[in-house]
């Protein structure tokens, strides 16, 4: 009889540009060109692997909504950017944001599809639905579209871009040069869907892809998000403020799979987490208010005005936040990084100008200061105690916030015996546990 797997903590590097904190690109040494060049993801992708991590995982917006004035942003498109990313590596997986208020079902689909075929099966799919005016606009829109309706239509989006994946069966290629016959037409299926908000014939121009399906990752927060998660997903990329919050949500997260017919371990929870470390916690500290420092107050008050969806001129830096915050654009808004937000400055009473420190400039996502023996500790317990199944690491500077993280933390999570020394297989699915799906052809006929 085998013994059974001990449970294996996952990492993935969030390539943020030059990192978390707005002000890292002031950093010295740091390049202020690094948010458009693709040399400086292949550095930082090729570090994270050294250090054996699950995957790199880029966000992705479709317009302008930071303030350029003083910060890069999202500029190049992950799925073309993590194709460079993937020649450039062998085993790291590569997940990509993609969303599915302004995308069709079909190019999706094809464009994930090849980047598994490129990556030699390492690519995952961020299914997010979009929330910004700027970026309606960008696609001809007035308005931004109500919150219900964004997420039934990635619910649909999704079920179709899995059929097309489905489209043809594993053995359809033939490829035998003697006979003449190259690919078998009853294998490969038109899908012929005719839903709410999509109409896709099919079949997708390539096979199926070496994962079956590239991994499907989302990260929404709310109500819609946590169904389209418990549904779709097999990783999940939290907000989770508190140890006690990530438990709760990962624990209704995954029952909610259970009752919708998924196996306990379908979903992965992978909260975000930035790290700013020191030799000494001394020294994190002075990091991070270095970092804080760095930023001009009307950028931070401006970007947290905005997760919080009320004036910046509201926001006083030696007082609490006001009371009557709802959440942004009547409910229409990011759910996700209001409610983290907010969760933080009322559970430990912080002043704006606390509040903007904590959160070392940045919004939604927890932060750890402190030496890498603390950081590898609050790991540890988070892991051991089923809080997380792993972190979405967003160091706080690229790449040497992700070196001291590889150099310091790495070796102490392996010592303990929950991360990998080495990969034991090569696509995302094998790093993360989880099988390679059936065709529906294959699941229909075993039916």
């Amino acid at each position: 009889m085998s013994t059974p797997r001990p449970r294996q903590l996952h990492l993935n590097a969030n390539i943020l540009h030059s990192g978390f904190v707005p002000s890292a690109w002031r950093l010295p040494g740091a390049d202020p060109r690094a948010f458009s060049d693709v040399a400086h993801y292949v550095r930082v992708a090729q570090l994270a692997e050294r250090a054996r991590f699950d995957a790199v995982f880029l966000a992705d917006n479709a317009a302008i909504v930071d303030q350029i004035h003083f910060r890069p942003i999202t500029a190049l498109e992950p799925t073309v950017l993590l194709a460079s990313v993937a020649a450039a590596t062998t085993h790291i997986g590569v997940i990509g944001t993609a969303s599915t208020s302004y995308n069709e079902p079909y190019n999706i689909a094809r464009r994930f599809a090849t980047l598994d075929h490129v990556s030699g099966g390492r690519a995952g799919w961020n299914v997010v639905t979009t929330a910004d005016l700027p970026s309606a606009r960008n696609f001809g829109h007035d308005a931004v579209p109500d919150h219900a309706r964004r997420y039934a239509r990635a619910s649909e989006f999704t079920d179709v871009v899995k059929a097309l994946w489905d489209t043809w069966e594993d053995d359809a290629f033939i490829g035998d040069q003697a006979s003449g016959r190259f690919i078998d037409p009853a294998k490969v299926h038109a899908i012929a869907h005719r839903g709410e908000f999509f109409a896709v014939q099919g079949p997708l121009t390539l096979p199926r892809s070496p994962q079956g399906h590239p991994v499907l990752v989302q990260a929404g927060g709310s109500a819609d998000g946590r169904e389209l998660a418990a549904r779709h997903a097999e990783a999940v990329f939290s907000a989770s403020q508190s140890f006690e919050e990530s438990l709760a949500y990962g624990r209704a997260l995954k029952a909610r799979a259970a009752e919708l017919g998924r196996g306990p371990d379908a979903v992965k929870v992978l909260p975000g987490l930035t790290t700013i470390i020191g030799a000494t916690e001394a020294q994190a500290l002075r990091r991070r208010d270095d970092l804080v420092d760095s930023i001009p107050w009307d950028y931070s008050l401006a970007r947290l005005a905005g997760i919080l969806g009320t004036a910046p001129e509201r926001l006083r830096l030696d007082d609490a936040l006001p009371h009557d915050l709802a959440l942004p654009s009547g409910g229409n808004g990011n759910h996700t990084f209001f409610n983290a937000t907010l969760a933080t400055a009322r559970r430990k009473n912080l002043t704006v100008r606390q509040l903007v420190r904590e959160l070392a400039g940045g919004g939604g996502h927890r932060v750890i200061v402190g030496t890498p023996e603390q950081i590898a500790d609050d790991i540890a317990h988070w892991f051991a105690a089923g809080a997380a199944d792993g972190f979405n690491l967003m160091p706080d500077a690229l790449p040497d916030g992700l070196q001291q993280f590889v150099d310091g933390v790495v070796p102490l999570l392996q010592q303990r015996g929950i991360f990998r020394r080495e990969y034991t297989g090569r696509t995302l699915r094998d790093h993360l546990g989880l099988a390679r799906p059936a065709g529906r052809a294959v699941q229909a006929r075993a039916a």
